[in-house]
């Protein structure tokens, strides 16, 4: 859990994800395209993925991938960034992390 705090507070915009995840795919698309370079974690490529899928679950992000935090907060999934998107949150939230400078 310590080293999962380490990796979600080093970045501004941190993404677990998978390759084999649709809506990861999605959620990683929507960063991109906004400008943002988020930090993105591949769950089923790197070291101790499993162990990292663990620790997220245990924070209640369920399903485990696509999991987004920006500053260092969880935001959650796919359904949390997109709804923080539909209703002109989300770039507010972006401009504060410092990961967007519109």
């Amino acid at each position: 859990m310590a080293n999962l705090q380490k990796m979600i507070s080093e970045k501004s915009v941190v993404i677990f994800s998978k390759n084999s995840c649709c809506m990861s795919h999605t959620i990683k698309t929507l960063f991109l395209d906004m400008g943002v370079n988020p930090t993105i974690y591949e769950l089923d490529e790197i070291n101790r993925g499993k162990e990292i899928e663990q620790a997220l679950a245990q924070l209640g992000c369920i399903p485990t991938v696509p999991v987004v935090f920006i500053g260092g907060q969880l935001v959650g999934g796919a359904n949390q960034v997109m709804s923080l998107h539909l209703n002109r949150s989300l770039v507010p939230m972006l401009k504060r992390a410092g990961a967007l400078w519109l």
